[in-house]
């Protein structure tokens, strides 16, 4: 394996435990996880879940400290996101409230939920 691929490969099993650790974050809240890595046409959402009566859509990131992992989410992907998430409660959640969140994981998997984030888009 090359030391490209070998990283690709970290990388997405990496980004895989961090979605787990989010997804048993959002379920001790209450939360269902109803969707993992669902795909719109602007892109993946991570997680989708529902909580009471509000659909959560969820970005995970992975750092070595929470502040280094929020800064990974960039406008123009949260720009994608909302384009997906849009295209998802079209289809699915009409006439529901939905939040957009990022969910940070350190380095010790612990983790930071960010509520209904925005660039003030």
């Amino acid at each position: 394996m090359t030391a490209k691929a070998l990283r690709g490969s970290l990388a997405y099993h990496s980004g895989i435990a961090a979605e787990g650790i989010v997804e048993r974050a959002y379920e001790e809240r209450g939360a269902e996880i109803i969707e993992r890595r669902w795909r719109g046409r602007a892109g993946e959402i991570d997680l989708i879940a529902q909580l009471s009566d509000v659909t959560v859509f969820i970005e995970v990131k992975a750092s070595s400290r929470h502040d280094t992992a929020a800064t990974h989410l960039r406008r123009r992907q949260l720009e994608r996101i909302c384009i997906s998430a849009s295209d998802y409660m079209a289809k699915h959640a009409k006439g529901k409230a939905m939040r957009i969140d990022l969910a940070t994981v350190d380095g010790a998997g612990q983790v930071r939920i960010y509520e209904n984030i925005s660039f003030d888009l």
